[in-house]
């Protein structure tokens, strides 16, 4: 994908990246705690944080030998701003996100 709205938009398209991005509101994470309330390899979560990274969603960096997660919202806001040019969206509330990102965590977890 050329177009970095693309990227955040097929990154956003999955409900375990969603549950991602919920748990990575709190603190940064290791990849292990991130993948610990998923039923999937570490390679699959490995995955699903590629894609995140890649759309610039989530940065990650080696501290030692462990590999921590941080949020990145930037790309939210272009979003943001991309749905703002037709004239119906309203600002991106990153409060309101939050809370619908907290409810897809409770709806995947159960």
């Amino acid at each position: 994908m050329t177009n970095p709205l693309d990227a955040v938009f097929a990154a956003l398209a999955d409900p375990t990246r969603r549950a991602i991005l919920a748990m990575l509101l709190e603190d940064d994470m290791a990849v292990t705690d991130v993948a610990q309330p998923f039923q999937m390899s570490l390679a699959a979560i490995s995955k699903h944080l590629g894609v995140l990274a890649d759309a610039g969603l989530i940065s990650r960096e080696r501290r030692g030998r462990v590999i921590w997660c941080k949020l990145e919202p930037d790309a939210l806001r272009d979003v943001s701003v991309w749905m703002q040019a037709f004239g119906q969206f309203e600002p991106l509330d990153l409060d309101a996100f939050e809370r619908f990102l907290r409810f897809e965590q409770v709806v995947i977890d159960g």
